[in-house]
């Protein structure tokens, strides 16, 4: 360590984070989530507190996925449940449907032919864009990467055949905050 460089870990109440009102009332960022019948509920909550994390528009919650209130879903989303907008639905590809009438290119995160490098990715910073987090086992269905403008691809090197979904959902938006949002 550099003894002449000295670290304070900042306290909670120093971090100037928003109140619940205050980010239900900022400008968020033109992205929304969806989450394609996701089995576990800590992954939703790491959904909801990731989306807080970086003021995405709003998470849909589709088929099987849970909804809130939950203490497994609480537990991980530390509040994010009360500051994200949310909804519900049964059907995936209606919702991709809708969105994609509203203007949003949908970017399936799955791994599939044709798919995109997510270090290729050129999002527009004008664009509205809804990524797709799909099922821990299964994926994205092959229903909803059909309707999908665009798959999107997480190189990996390892043996293991794919990321959590906190995990992928983590670097698919720091990627889009790094490329749209940061370098503004």
């Amino acid at each position: 360590m550099n003894k002449n460089l000295l670290m304070r870990k900042l306290k909670n109440e120093e971090l100037d984070r928003l109140t619940t009102e205050e980010f239900k009332e900022a400008e968020k960022i033109p992205v929304v989530i969806l989450l394609d019948n996701i089995r576990s509920m800590n992954n939703v909550g790491s959904a909801f507190r990731t989306s807080d994390a970086f003021l995405i528009e709003k998470i849909f919650l589709c088929g099987i996925t849970a909804k809130p209130p939950h203490r497994d879903i609480n537990k991980t989303a530390l509040g994010a449940t009360d500051t994200v907008a949310w909804e519900h639905a049964d059907s995936t590809a209606e919702i991709v449907s809708e969105l994609k009438r509203s203007g949003y290119r949908v970017l399936a995160v799955e791994q599939a032919e044709q798919s995109t490098s997510l270090y290729d990715f050129v999002p527009k910073p004008s664009g509205k864009y809804c990524f797709i987090f799909g099922n821990e086992v299964f994926g994205v269905s092959q229903e909803v990467v059909d309707l999908a403008d665009e798959v999107l691809e997480i190189p990996q090197f390892g043996s293991k055949h794919s990321f959590n979904i906190s995990v992928t959902m983590g670097m698919v938006l720091w990627d889009y905050m790094t490329k749209c949002v940061l370098n503004k």
